[in-house]
């Protein structure tokens, strides 16, 4: 993250334990024996000791085709070879010799540690790698499809289980509908905060009208809902809708999921008043306890479902939750919130286009009137949260390069009555100025997470130059943008080469370790749909194995990824609906921070039911960086929204898009009364089904998208004289 705690203010309200913003939890999945896939082994958690050496390796398993590495974690020098396993017949399927110099010191009880590479084992299969006198987890080889489906899945279980408000899917962890005052929620001004997070004074009303603040997904392990990280998490849900629908829908309903986000970010911007509000609920309360914060109570959210005194410690924490005005009507917003959520209208205008040409016109009109009210002369603090503290973000720039890009693309799609602007080169050029100032300010500061998605923004513009023909006259050039994306990469890989384990990062107190890493593979893949080039290939690989178990702690930080992962979130939902032993139900796809420089424990609270497997891990810390799966450290096992929406993006690119086949029904003909067209294409895939009067004509009409097999009546086929019917893939 780096800065301060998220979601988590510093200091405590009187006489009351506060939980942080971050927790955990542990599971085993399966893979399905499908697409060749081999069926996932896993392990319970194995007993480590600081005198025994250790293999770590992606858990989640290889690409038969890509570079696969292991790290022998060695109590001392190591000579000699190492093997490579068949679990199926125990056959040694590969040796090799252990390379002759170490990777470097982890820690004292771990002074050596040295890479195996065994990129010469391609058959699928279940295997281990034996060396030192030890054996590694099994891992499978396989298909991408085989190990990334699962995962991709597991990311949409999160979101589904994290949502608030009204329409909650009760079947996922029995969740239930919460939070009902907040679709009459009153207003109020941006509330003050000291130094150690705690409120000063009283909420002030804003006089306006309530507001429908329902709905959306609670930003972590507490049931604050912040426009700062829903934000970022709808551009990149609907950036990969956008460029892997196919692999998407295939997978679960993440349209259904992003259109959950996006219907609340819509209510938290009143078009109508040019008002946005940034933020439902109040997380730390003041000194004297008179009012508490959400962060004050540990609950599922139903329990909130009271209608408390207003002299009640609770009133705002719980039942009556204050939404907050970013200023009056037409004022200006904060960059960082203006680009993040004109990208994210404007991708979702730009993926609605062909099946709801209106949804789209109307996220097209919010992304182009937010944009043009950023305040490009934010001065010292950004607008994030109240308080500050918990998301301190200082980048900008990079939010505006990205909230333009999108606007070009989505702008260029159509022209309507009521854009404020109809040239789409308009927003290019804006949008390769604000990249000429992130170069020029912020370049090298941060890589892609939260905050900062120059990365995005920079792939975004470059193919937006190349849509535009390249026209001159622009801050920027394509080259600038490569270069940017080039030194963001490069900084990281010099990093990885001074850690063992090959981690892109600094081990630092709240430098989000995770979605950093996450970040880099996904840049890195990115980067290389630009070049053609796979000079970051091997990099990318490192950081997304780091997340997947290559990482001195022999564990993922995603649950349900592997065979060791987290039991013990700091996550209300996880710790009050879920098993704690990694028994389902878990919370599936549920990303947290990882290890850190020191580690926060916000100690036990009323409600909480105790879990701790710190100790498992404990052996393996470093001088300087620690990680401790217990309930109580939110700086290590808190999920986060934000932490988990690069999964998605990360695992399609893993897998690539799915090339929707042609439908199998040729143009159907009818001039009854009432017609049944039976939609055959290929299963879970989305098609527009059309239809005209004239078929030598182009005048084909939309009657909606429709996920294969479907069967559409139309009950007015018989006013016409004749009607003919088809089905098309959505590109």
């Amino acid at each position: 993250m780096g800065g301060l705690p998220r979601g988590a203010g510093k200091g405590m309200v009187a006489g009351m334990e506060q939980f942080l913003r971050k927790r955990f939890i542990h599971s085993t999945v399966i893979l399905p024996l499908t697409l060749g896939a081999l069926l996932f082994c896993g392990s319970d958690l194995e007993v480590m000791g600081a005198n025994v050496s250790h293999i770590r390796l992606n858990q989640a398993g290889y690409i038969h085709n890509e570079t696969k590495t292991a790290i022998l974690m060695a109590v001392g020098t190591q000579t000699g070879s190492f093997s490579v396993v068949n679990t199926a017949d125990g056959s040694n399927v590969f040796s090799n010799a252990i390379p002759g110099t170490s990777l470097g010191k982890w820690s004292s009880s771990f002074p050596d540690d040295y890479l195996l590479d065994f990129s010469a084992v391609t058959n699928c299969g279940v295997y281990y790698v034996m060396a030192g006198g030890v054996t590694s987890p099994d891992f499978t080889i396989t298909n991408a499809e085989a190990i990334y489906t699962p995962l991709l899945t597991n990311a949409l279980f999160f979101f589904q289980s994290q949502r608030d408000g009204p329409h909650v899917l009760t079947n996922v962890l029995g969740r239930q509908p919460a939070h009902y005052y907040d679709t009459n929620a009153v207003t109020y001004l941006p509330p003050d905060y000291d130094d150690n997070d705690v409120l000063v004074g009283g909420l002030t009303n804003t006089g306006g009208p309530n507001i429908d603040a329902s709905g959306g997904w609670f930003d972590a392990g507490d049931y604050c809902k912040f426009v700062e990280t829903t934000s970022y998490v709808e551009g990149m849900m609907w950036l990969a809708l956008r460029d892997y629908p196919n692999r998407l829908s295939a997978n679960g309903d993440f349209m259904g999921e992003a259109l959950f986000g996006l219907n609340w970010l819509m209510r938290m911007w009143n078009q109508t008043n040019r008002i946005l509000y940034y933020q439902v609920s109040i997380g730390d309360g003041n000194a004297s306890g008179s009012i508490a914060g959400d962060h004050d109570y540990w609950r599922l959210p139903q329990a909130d479902n009271v209608n408390l005194a207003t002299n009640n410690a609770g009133y705002y924490a719980k039942s009556h939750r204050p939404a907050f005005r970013a200023g009056p009507g037409g004022s200006p917003i904060s960059p960082n919130l203006a680009g993040r959520l004109a990208a994210g209208f404007a991708l979702a205008s730009q993926t609605l286009r062909q099946t709801n040409a209106a949804l789209a016109n109307e996220c097209l009109e919010d992304a182009q009137t937010i944009f043009s009210l950023a305040n490009t002369d934010p001065g010292t603090n950004l607008l994030t949260a109240s308080a500050y503290d918990y998301y301190p973000e200082t980048s900008w720039h990079d939010d505006m390069e990205w909230g333009a890009a999108e606007l070009y693309f989505a702008t260029a799609q159509t022209n309507f009555a009521g854009l404020i602007q109809t040239n789409a080169l308009y927003y290019l050029q804006a949008s390769a100025i604000w990249a000429s100032n992130y170069l020029a300010v912020d370049n090298g500061s941060d890589t892609l997470n939260l905050y900062d998605t120059s990365a995005v923004a920079d792939y975004e513009l470059y193919r937006a130059i190349t849509q535009a023909g390249n026209p001159g006259g622009l801050a920027v050039t394509q080259a600038q943008l490569l270069a940017g994306m080039s030194n963001q990469l490069a900084s990281g890989n010099k990093e990885a080469g001074k850690d063992p384990f090959q981690f892109s990062q600094k081990y630092t107190e709240y430098n989000d370790p995770t979605p950093h890493a996450l970040g880099f593979a996904i840049t890195a893949n990115l980067y290389q749909t630009l070049t053609g080039t796979n000079a970051y290939a091997k990099f990318g690989l490192e950081q997304r194995d780091w997340v997947l178990g290559k990482n001195a702690w022999g564990t993922t930080f995603i649950v349900g990824a592997g065979t060791t992962f987290p039991h013990c979130m700091q996550d209300q939902i996880g710790n009050l609906s879920c098993n704690l032993d990694g028994e389902p139900p878990i919370r599936l796809g549920a990303t947290v921070d990882g290890p850190g420089e020191g580690t926060n424990d916000a100690g036990a609270m009323d409600g909480m039911i105790t879990c701790d497997d710190s100790s498992v891990f404990t052996n393996f810390d470093s001088g300087t960086a620690e990680y401790h799966d217990g309930v109580a450290f939110w700086m290590n096992v808190e999920p986060a929204q934000d932490y988990t929406a690069p999964t998605i993006l990360l695992f399609a690119q893993q897998m690539g898009e799915l090339a929707a086949p042609a439908p199998t029904l040729a143009p159907a003909y009818s001039t009854n009364a009432s017609f049944v067209f039976n939609l055959t294409g290929a299963v879970g895939f989305n098609y527009v089904l059309q239809v005209t009067t004239n078929l030598g004509g182009s005048n084909w009409t939309s009657l909606g998208t429709y996920t294969a097999p479907y069967s559409y009546t139309d009950t007015v086929a018989g006013s016409y004289s004749s009607r003919y019917y088809r089905a098309v893939s959505l590109p």
